[in-house]
């Protein structure tokens, strides 16, 4: 697909200009604050904050990488999609309220209340690398492997073209652009995809394909199911998934700055905890329309495809969208990557600007503060935009980004959920989890994919025998067990940032009754597709 008709050209670049102009269009002619600037000035309502957190989530790595596993292995990666239902309540639920009790504007900070600043440091420095290298470099090249589909343009350049587009609003505007034109993305997203499942249903007749009947036996019946407990074909089974995904996601979800700072701009505990929930029942929505157009692809273009799988989302693009509505498909893939990347800029930003400057130099006033959250955001885009052509080497974009957040995610998750549980856990307990448990992890890692045995023409696949997702559980066992023992050996006194265990106020009946909603409908949903 290497030529595109003018109308969708149009729409492109109508959305490109759209999506910058709203994004500075936002902050027009306002004076901001750092807190403004960084924080949205905490004015942010339920709606905003669940949209802009599904955008941030579903990058162009969603995007294709479902398609692909889709194509390849059928609905059972939506459980990625489903179990973040689950995670977002329990953000709701159990962390929301201790990170707006504190008051605090990044997540290290929260550490360093809880526990020293070692552990913000550690952290910072972990957000940092991730929002460089993972968030916006793997968006970035994601989306340039469209951009060169679709027009033919080089990686490089296309990476660059993106990087200028989402970094004009985001730089100057900080995270009120940022979710503002997130809630626009959050439409067009989700209008794309829509379309183009709705655009291959109405395909599947020519291929004698006229009832889901028909459709299981021409995909095999086991692509639409959700719960599997054979590992035997895919290489894992659901009560990996289970055990490993609860982990990655209540990193991600829970305690990664990218994500969590649009919940710390909440106007209210209650306004937050509503978007947390809204953004859980928009989860929903990927299963059906990205992971099933990509099963739905296995029964239209299987042959066209052949061995090329990271092209599932590219051929369906050319051969079923007609003139107009391919232009509103690659507007959805920028949405994608755009909305993945300006909120890991943001993010980056903030955590440079509070958790390095503000260290070195506490003195530093609003003006100075937003002045270089814009230079750092800046010279994190001119990183990752070196950083991100390497990637073409790796493996399937979406399978990797995972593996690599499983590295640091255990320990992470471990250090928060068990500081928030007890007040017996020690300042040393969480900083030699934070590395020792991240070391391990790392070693694993590099075990499982780089360890010869008999020569370098005997490389050890299996490695250690256990998957990714098995090895992700393994990790935060390791990091609690960690943890527990530190904690309960250490005899240094603890100090905790005053009325931190205060009780929590209980939630709204409106909250409690959307949570329950949220988890019976995840419920049905799996009955349905057992």
């Amino acid at each position: 697909m290497k030529t595109i008709e003018a109308i969708d050209l149009l729409v492109i670049a109508g959305y490109l200009l759209g999506i910058v102009g709203i994004g500075l269009f936002s902050v027009w002619k306002k004076k901001q604050s750092s807190e403004g600037y960084f924080l949205a000035g905490k004015s942010l309502s339920w709606a905003v904050i669940g949209a802009s957190l599904f955008a941030s989530n579903i990058s162009t790595v969603h995007l294709v990488g479902l398609a692909e596993s889709g194509f390849t292995d059928g609905i059972v990666w939506g459980n990625f999609e489903w179990f973040s239902g689950i995670e977002l309540i329990i953000l709701a639920f159990v962390f929301i309220p201790f990170y707006l009790r504190t008051k605090i504007t990044t997540l290290p900070q929260f550490l360093e209340k809880r526990y020293d600043s070692r552990s913000r440091v550690v952290l910072a420095i972990f957000s940092i690398l991730a929002a460089l290298f993972m968030h916006i470099g793997v968006s970035l090249y994601a989306g340039a492997v469209v951009f060169e589909n679709v027009f033919g343009l080089s990686i490089p350049v296309s990476i660059v073209i993106i990087a200028l587009a989402t970094g004009v609003y985001t730089i100057v505007g900080g995270l009120t652009s940022v979710v503002i034109t997130e809630a626009v993305q959050t439409l067009v997203l989700i209008a794309g995809s829509f379309a183009i499942t709705l655009l291959a249903i109405f395909r599947l007749p020519e291929m004698g394909i006229t009832s889901y009947a028909e459709l299981k036996a021409m995909v095999d019946p086991d692509r639409l199911k959700i719960v599997s407990f054979d590992n035997s074909q895919k290489g894992f089974s659901f009560s990996d998934m289970l055990f490993g995904h609860l982990i990655l996601g209540l990193w991600y979800w829970c305690t990664d700055q990218t994500i969590v700072q649009r919940v710390l701009g909440a106007r209210s505990e209650k306004q937050a905890k509503l978007g947390a929930l809204f953004a859980g029942f928009l989860k929903i929505l990927p299963v059906f329309i990205m992971v099933v157009p990509g099963i739905l692809a296995f029964a239209l273009f299987r042959e066209e495809i052949g061995a090329d799988t990271k092209s599932v989302l590219p051929v369906m693009i050319s051969n079923l969208m007609p003139v107009g509505l391919k232009g509103l498909m690659v507007a959805a893939l920028l949405a994608a990557v755009m909305s993945s990347v300006a909120a890991a800029i943001n993010s980056c930003s903030t955590l440079i600007v509070f958790d390095v400057f503000d260290k070195l130099k506490p003195d530093l006033n609003d003006r100075k503060k937003v002045f270089t959250g814009r230079i750092t955001g800046a010279v994190v885009l001119v990183a990752a935009v070196i950083w991100s052509p390497f990637l073409g080497n790796l493996g399937a974009l979406f399978e990797l980004i995972n593996q690599m957040f499983s590295i640091f995610a255990p320990s992470i998750v471990a250090v928060f959920l068990l500081g928030i549980l007890s007040s017996r856990g020690t300042a040393n307990a969480a900083f030699y989890t934070l590395l020792l448990g991240s070391l391990f992890a790392a070693a694993v890692f590099i075990v499982e994919k780089y360890l010869t045995i008999g020569g370098i023409e005997n490389f050890v696949s299996a490695g250690l025998g256990i998957n990714w997702l098995q090895q992700t559980a393994l990790f935060f066992l390791f990091s609690v067990l960690l943890y527990v023992i530190i904690s309960y050996t250490d005899q240094r006194e603890q100090t905790i940032f005053p009325g931190f265990y205060l009780s929590v106020g209980s939630s709204s009946r409106l909250v409690n009754w959307l949570a329950a909603f949220l988890l019976c409908t995840m419920l049905v949903l799996y009955w349905i597709f057992y």
